[in-house]
């Protein structure tokens, strides 16, 4: 899914289009196996019972609950935040029903920085720091390659250095 034209400028272009790393869908993941064993172990338990059919009634709320929650609650946070690096400016959008979001012009941005650990280097993810002229800096966690991300928004701050082509990424 590219990222939405009707809020770009008209001469404006979308360089990177990415997700947090998946590595956040991590947790998420292993809430829904757990509550699934937990449910079905419970389920089985009292399935002999003469209240089996309340308790099954009770459980599959509490699960159902616990998986919107746990689960659906940070894929749709995840699936819905966006950063976005375009020819003018960078983008942060995030939120599912209250959307929040932050723009840098290109033109304002002093430095970019990113610091990734061993594990966080092993999985292709980091943090990017943006310095604007005005602002405190400005850290962005889990950006997928964030090494790439780094290199094509340094090459947008300073078009006349090396490597002043514009690749096109999106990913997610």
């Amino acid at each position: 899914m590219a990222y939405p034209d009707e809020l770009l400028a008209g001469d404006e272009q979308v360089v990177i289009h990415k997700h947090p790393h998946w590595k956040m869908l991590v947790l998420p993941v292993l809430a829904f196996l757990l509550i699934v064993a937990v449910g079905s172990f419970l389920a089985a338990f009292v399935a002999e019972q003469t209240w089996a059919v309340y308790a099954w009634i009770a459980l599959g709320v509490l699960g159902a609950v616990a998986v919107m929650w746990l689960t659906v609650a940070p894929l749709l946070r995840w699936r819905t935040t966006h950063f976005v690096i375009t020819t003018r400016r960078v983008l942060i959008r995030e939120g599912v029903l209250t959307r929040s979001g932050v723009d840098i012009p290109v033109n304002r941005i002093n430095t970019v920085q990113f610091r990734h650990s061993l594990v966080e280097r092993m999985l292709g993810c980091g943090t990017l720091v943006i310095e604007s002229a005005s602002d405190e800096p400005l850290e962005f966690d889990d950006i997928p390659q964030v090494e790439r991300v780094h290199s094509v928004l340094y090459q947008e701050i300073n078009p006349g250095g090396p490597g002043t082509g514009r690749p096109t990424e999106t990913g997610r």
